[in-house]
């Protein structure tokens, strides 16, 4: 079987069978094509535990990405793996279809590290709230915007797709996420509110919930369009700025602090996991410093009191 009809039957396979957006094909073929293009495999029969070794030490000696122009050292481990886990997952497919190739267990990730958690203060994210001006339309649009971001735990890509149809009357609503995975949501009271005023200063048609704004009226134009990640990006990042954040804040960031207010208050685990969308209770561990220091609380509060 040719490598180029194969990868293309795996890539609609996982888009259509497997429910995968469509970023995550498109990474997984530049993922393909680099190894293919590394390697000269022409049929998935050439892929052989020595190509696989061979790819894998290419990876490791591979420049980074560049930053001004230079190559900030070699490739990071975890930028390894993502490669790793799409030939590894091509290779299931494969031998799914009953095609002869490597076997997939011969793929070992690289260990990484513990995962560094980027995130703001309290005081920085009441501050950050508080950043937009809300006696204009961009201003309650921003204010709607961060309030639903710290409210609900949206990733970037599940907010750009919110339409203004939210039922505001109840304090839930149902999003589909990764993997075209339904979960449930949250709004709290600040989130509804802001979204209300927001809403209610709009004259234009868009069923987007958060649309581009006209620079020169201040205003929403009658055709505004939905806002995109970037430009969503662009926003947090002004309003940190504002609020005089040293940090990076980015809507991760505030994904991250959606989550740690949680944990910081009591919830347990398991039900951020759910909330975040998480389909692997081992992605919600890097949150565990959090309950790490409430099990350091309760160690000087309740140990030794003779």
């Amino acid at each position: 079987m040719e490598f180029t009809i194969a990868k293309r039957q795996f890539l609609e396979y996982i888009e259509i069978e497997k429910g995968r957006s469509l970023k995550t094909v498109e990474n997984y073929d530049r993922y393909l094509s680099r190894f293919v293009t590394e390697m000269g495999v022409t049929t998935i029969g050439g892929i052989t535990e020595d190509v696989l070794r061979e790819f894998r030490l290419k990876l490791n000696r591979a420049a980074g990405v560049k930053v001004r122009g230079q190559a900030s050292g070699t490739m990071k481990k975890n930028t390894q793996n993502y490669y790793m886990i799409a030939l590894r997952s091509f290779l299931k497919y494969c031998r799914k279809r009953g095609w002869n190739t490597a076997a997939p267990d011969l793929i070992e990730l690289a260990k990484t590290g513990a995962r560094h958690l980027d995130l703001i203060s309290i005081d920085e994210l009441t501050r950050l709230l508080k950043a937009p001006d809300i006696s204009t339309t961009i201003g309650l649009r921003d204010k709607a915007l961060l309030e639903l971001f710290f409210s609900t735990g949206l990733r970037l890509s599940e907010l750009c797709s919110l339409n203004r149809d939210l039922d505001l009357g109840r304090d839930e609503f149902s999003i589909r996420g990764k993997g075209e995975k339904v979960r449930v949501v949250f709004l709290s009271d600040d989130a509804k509110t802001a979204i209300r005023a927001y809403l209610k200063s709009r004259k234009d048609m868009e069923e987007a919930m958060f649309v581009n704004a006209s620079n020169n009226t201040g205003g929403l134009p009658a055709q505004a369009g939905r806002l995109t990640q970037r430009s969503i990006e662009r926003i947090v990042k002004q309003y940190a700025i504002k609020a005089g954040i040293s940090k990076k804040v980015t809507p991760h960031v505030l994904r991250h602090s959606f989550a740690t207010d949680l944990l910081s208050n009591g919830a347990d685990i398991r039900s951020v996991q759910i909330m975040l969308g998480h389909a692997n209770i081992a992605t919600t561990q890097v949150y565990t410093h959090i309950t790490d220091k409430q099990l350091r609380d309760v160690h000087k509060k309740f140990h030794s009191k003779r």
